[in-house]
């Protein structure tokens, strides 16, 4: 069964006279990380914001499983659709310890937050840097902060940003494999954006283009 369905989705900002993102479609199946790739400028981001509830669309349908987001007379917030978003500077929040960040998005009480949060800096091997501040983090460990802190949440799906442009070549040719081994062992979907095709080759099982 399908988990993620994206329909006919269409957009434009309010000052733009001609459609960002026309008829566009995309399926996310169970378990599944998908690419979506395109020059830059093409709209992908925007996609990712679409999905998220960030941005309202002219017309489309998205679902997950039984449940509409949104079809055009139903739009629900960003809160309710339960969707992890990783943005392209990971957008930690500097006044807050490493485990502080992951524990912010969950619910319950201190002991279970600190619980889950312990867990989740476990799978991405960031445990020992609970105590750490962002800024002593280097680039990937930032971004394996930023993975933890949305799969404590527990989202459907894993919308990631560019995750992988801001570090170096050598660097970034390892967090590739490290991230789809974490999406891969939190048994989560993720949709990946992307203009780089090695990021689509290490860590997507299949790409989508934008044709916007």
């Amino acid at each position: 069964m399908s988990q993620f369905l994206v329909k006919d989705l269409s957009f434009k900002y309010k000052k733009q006279k001609q459609l960002l993102i026309e008829n566009f479609n995309m399926i996310v199946e169970k378990g599944e990380i998908v690419a979506l790739v395109g020059k830059s400028g093409s709209g992908k981001s925007t996609i990712l914001r679409l999905l998220s509830g960030l941005e309202e669309p002219m017309s489309g349908l998205i679902s997950f499983e039984h449940q509409i987001l949104f079809d055009g007379k139903k739009n629900l917030e960003p809160q309710q659709r339960n969707i992890g978003m990783i943005f392209q500077d990971y957008a930690l929040f500097p006044h807050l310890t490493v485990l502080g960040n992951v524990k912010f998005g969950i619910k319950g009480n201190a002991a279970t937050k600190k619980e889950q949060a312990l867990a989740c800096l476990r799978m991405v091997g960031m445990e020992e840097h609970s105590n750490k501040y962002p800024h002593q983090c280097s680039g990937g460990q930032q971004q394996r902060i930023a993975i933890a802190r949305a799969i404590a949440a527990k989202p459907k799906i894993l919308l990631l940003d560019e995750p992988f442009s801001n570090l170096d070549a050598d660097l970034r040719k390892n967090v590739r494999q490290e991230v789809r081994d974490i999406i891969k062992r939190a048994n989560i979907s993720a949709i990946l954006v992307t203009h780089d095709e090695e990021d689509v080759k290490a860590c997507a099982d299949r790409a989508v283009d934008c044709p916007c």
